[in-house]
This record gives structure tokens, sequence and C-alpha cells, in this order.
């Protein structure tokens, strides 16, 4: 499976960290960098490392921030024109660790959607365990086939962005017209692969903490977006 997964990895003045992300990553498959607008040395970064990995490594340089659902859908249509089977997806800053990749890529290919339950946690406040939990409640009410449902899916982490996506399940999310602001992606993208009836499974990962990119805006967008799933679901509001 090796040769047939992209990595993508969307990357925001992530200096500190990307290499090491980056030389993690390439040991198991291609890999492609999507720089948001970076301000800090990232570019300089990612030059070196396409020079050093010309076969393996790929960058996208947006202009303009365009925060995790822009970086990951263009990763996305990069991986389908360029006929990937498997699209995985990580974070930037070292929350995943990259040599937990096996995981992933020894699925079985029955499975659309894998997704890396944050099992074994290290420095996580007991706040973001609540709101993590909340979340998978909501979602999996929100994407269960009937009101009267209330397990869905049966999902224990909605929010964690480490996960294998099939070709046609990432060819969905890449072609979509999306809603989501920032880590409210991975909601979407759950929310589209379920619409398509992807076939999920749930694994362990290893999750650092991190708290540069969460803030109350974030979790802002990440409610209003659950409460889309919410009122459509009893047929109030249309996408």
């Amino acid at each position: 499976m090796q040769f047939k997964s992209l990595i993508v990895i969307p990357a925001y003045n992530e200096e500190s960290t990307i290499r090491e992300v980056v030389e993690g990553a390439i040991k198991y498959s291609h890999v492609m960098v999507v720089d948001d607008a970076s301000k800090d040395s990232s570019p300089q970064i990612l030059q070196e490392l396409s020079k050093k990995y010309p076969k393996q490594f790929f960058t996208i340089r947006h202009e303009k921030n365009t925060h995790i659902p822009g970086g990951i859908q263009d990763g996305m249509k990069f991986a389908l024109a360029n006929s990937y089977e498997w699209v995985i997806t990580m974070d930037a800053g070292m929350s995943h660790d990259p040599k937990e990749l096996p995981l992933f890529l020894e699925q079985s290919t029955e499975y659309d959607l894998v997704i890396g339950r944050r099992g074994k946690v290290q420095g996580v406040p007991f706040y973001r365990k609540i709101i993590s939990w909340l979340a998978a409640r909501v979602m999996n009410y929100c994407l269960a086939p009937s009101i009267w449902n209330l397990w869905g899916p049966g999902l224990k982490d909605c929010t964690s962005g480490y996960r294998r996506y099939s070709k046609r399940i990432y060819s969905k999310i890449a072609e979509a017209k999306l809603e989501s602001v920032a880590f409210d992606f991975h909601m979407e993208a759950l929310s589209i692969a379920i619409q398509n009836k992807a076939k999920c499974k749930e694994i362990d990962i290893t999750y650092i903490f991190s708290n540069s990119s969460f803030n109350k805006k974030v979790l802002k967008l990440a409610i209003q977006f659950a409460g889309k799933l919410f009122l459509r679901k009893f047929g109030l509001a249309k996408k």
C-alpha cells in the first residue's frame, strides 16, 4: 500500500516541527505538505526537503491562509489527480506521531475511513477531554439515520484529524463545496463520509496535546457546524 498512499499535512508556521514530521512520515509513503501562507521559515525548510526527496515529497503553497479545509482539500485534489488510492491526514505540529503511520497503512482495504482515536493522550487538559466527548455524542446523533437513533455510527472520536480515507471517499471531499472554516473540517469530512455510506473503523493512536491552534473562535465554529447538522436532521435547514 505504500506507493498507493499520500500523506497530506496542512501547515501554517510550523518551522519548529515540520522537518521532523516530514522526515518521519516519508519513511512510509509519499508526502504532500500544503503550506498555508506561512510567514516563518517553513517555506525554506520545505524547499530543502523538496530537493532532498524529489520523487517522494510534494508541496503546495497558498498565498492566502485557508486553514485546515483548504489545505486538506487541495492535498486531496492532488491525490485524486495523481491516482492515489488512499489519503492519510495528519498534523504538522507533532501532535500525531509519524511512527504510528503503519497502523493506518496496514488496515484492511475494506474500510473507507480509518480514524485515529486518541486513546493514549499526553498533556490533554480535562476540559478538552470533555469537549471531545460531547462532540462525539452530538456528531453520532446528527449522523444517525433517524431521529430515534441516538447512537449513530457509534464512533468515540469524531474530531481526530489523524485519518485514512479511501479514494472513493476522499474524492467526494475533494469535490465538495465545503462549509467548514477551521477544525470543524474534520466534522464535515466525517459527515460526507457517512452520507456516502463509508465503512468506518477506529484505531488507538497516541496524541500529544498542543493548544497552539485551539481557541474560543475554533470552538464556536465547531458548535455552529454541529448545529447545522442537527437542524438538517430535522429538516429545519438546507445545505
